[in-house]
């Protein structure tokens, strides 16, 4: 059974996450602070965390950052409960690892169905092999296929398009694509990261339109 942990400092937001979680047939464990969290995550790494960001003892995002460059909880599915929510914060939890932002306050039927997506985002049926409405991304063999059909792609395009499924449902902004991709930080305006978008969405034909826009911010499948 999954298990999700909740770090949360306000008593009453963790009893009602927890009964909500428990409800909807996770098992779930809550911490107050960061100290309490940080030392049951050295003992079990759970299927997903719950953070809130403004914590007493550490501040959300540091603590987000130290789970991503863990190599056993890199992969950790993460979702950001927080009283913040101008798009600015939103966009630094996502640069720095979240799969989802919450904010308070949240209905409990709506966090439940972010956490179950985000589960499911998070689940690969094949170590190393993405798979999102008929485009299929092998790590292993650095193949790319729509509808079984092999489509060839530029090792850049590649590495855009892994990135963009790895993190597929949320909003990855440009400058974290062209560093992470192409390794430099984003210094105004670039067509590098526009052409290869554009380029791959013509090799994967009709395919193409889920790898969306969002104006002013960045992309996402």
């Amino acid at each position: 059974m999954d298990i999700i942990y909740c770090v949360e400092d306000d008593e009453d937001i963790r009893e009602l996450i927890s009964y909500a979680v428990k409800s909807a047939g996770f098992e779930t464990e809550c911490f107050e602070n960061a100290a309490a969290f940080h030392k049951r995550l050295g003992e079990k790494v759970p299927s997903m965390v719950l953070l809130d960001i403004m914590l007493p003892d550490k501040d959300g995002i540091e603590i987000l950052r130290e789970i991503r460059a863990d190599e056993r909880t890199k992969n950790l599915p993460v979702i950001m409960l927080t009283a913040k929510g101008t798009e600015s914060d939103k966009v630094k939890g996502f640069e720095n690892g979240a799969d989802d932002y919450v904010t308070k306050p949240f209905g409990v039927m709506e966090l439940i169905s972010r956490i179950k997506a985000v589960l499911r985002r998070s689940a690969s049926p094949v170590p190393g092999v993405m798979e999102r409405g008929g485009i299929v991304l092998d790590e292993k063999s650095r193949r790319v296929s729509v509808d079984g059909n092999d489509v060839a792609v530029t090792y850049k395009e590649f590495e855009l398009l892994k990135f963009l499924m790895s993190h597929r449902g949320t909003v990855v902004p440009r400058e974290t694509l062209l560093e992470k991709i192409w390794g430099y930080r984003f210094e105004g305006e670039s067509r590098t990261l526009d052409v290869h978008i554009g380029s791959l969405r013509h090799k994967l034909g009709a395919k193409g339109k889920c790898i969306e826009t969002v104006r002013n911010v960045g992309y996402k499948i």
